[in-house]
């Protein structure tokens, strides 16, 4: 505000001042107060807005305009530069780099997780012979001369050993069979490599007589080929896997279907 608008302002005070001593007691008679000062202000704004307005202005402060920031070397390549980001966000985005590395590159279990998976964690299994672990499917089968170990079953019967406490039983005919089932099974190197020992191979005479093994025994899993002794044992085993080359149907909830026993483990 310049000087002459200043005293203009004063000199309006003094004369609205002393107005007011002389004329206030005259008017308070015929008008009211609240009249007397709304004037005042009207007349007081009025000479303000127009000392404004033939005021000089002066003239505007040109803005310079702002450069836009040189791109980084980082920022050319499409990588963002860390020291530039504000504090916490670097690690946030390294999670989030290694979350989805996770998603788009699962770590990949090995077969002993794998096996300790599919099992929930059950520690003792029993486990027939015929079609699961040998190639041969009958009794009669086992009395040629030679019995083979399945090759494709091999890795998993080991990691088995090395996890549960596994028992190994079959139907055989005579103590030949038995003899043949032994030397094959420690051909493939199951008793020195693994953890089974010939003692948890059992032998039986007849189907009866594997389902009171099994009994006994009270595994967490029993795993067989035999659909009428998987159905017999549903009421008291935990768990069991049904082997068979053909699809059919759950025998019961806790009965699980595979076609053999590498693929129940994804081998």
């Amino acid at each position: 505000m310049d000087d002459y608008l200043k005293d203009d302002i004063q000199q309006l005070i003094k004369q609205i001042r002393e107005f007011l001593s002389t004329k206030v007691p005259e008017f308070l008679n015929t008008q009211d107060l609240q009249t007397i000062w709304g004037s005042v202000a009207i007349v007081v704004a009025v000479l303000f807005t127009w000392r404004l307005l033939l005021a000089p202005t002066e003239p505007q402060r040109r803005v310079p305009k702002r450069q836009a920031p040189t791109p980084s070397s980082s920022q050319v390549n499409g990588q963002p530069n860390s020291n530039l980001l504000p504090s916490g966000v670097g690690s946030s985005v390294e999670d989030s780099t290694q979350t989805a590395n996770k998603i788009l590159h699962p770590v990949k279990l090995t077969l002993g997780q794998i096996v300790r998976q599919r099992l929930s964690g059950g520690r003792k299994v029993t486990c027939r012979l015929l079609g699961i672990i040998l190639e041969e499917s009958t009794p009669e089968e086992l009395q040629q001369n030679q019995v083979t170990v399945r090759s494709s079953v091999l890795e998993v019967v080991m990691e088995m050993t090395k996890f549960c406490d596994l028992y190994l039983m079959e139907t055989v005919l005579d103590d030949e069979s038995e003899k043949r089932v032994l030397t094959a099974l420690d051909n493939a190197g199951i008793f020195s490599s693994g953890g089974l020992v010939k003692d948890k191979v059992l032998f039986c005479g007849t189907d009866i007589g594997r389902t009171s093994f099994v009994r006994q025994l009270e595994p967490d899993w029993h795993i067989d080929s035999n659909r009428e002794i998987n159905s017999q044992l549903a009421r008291f085993i935990k768990c069991q896997l049904h082997i068979s080359p053909i699809q059919t149907e759950r025998i019961a909830s806790n009965v699980f279907n595979s076609s053999s026993l590498e693929q129940f483990f994804g081998v």
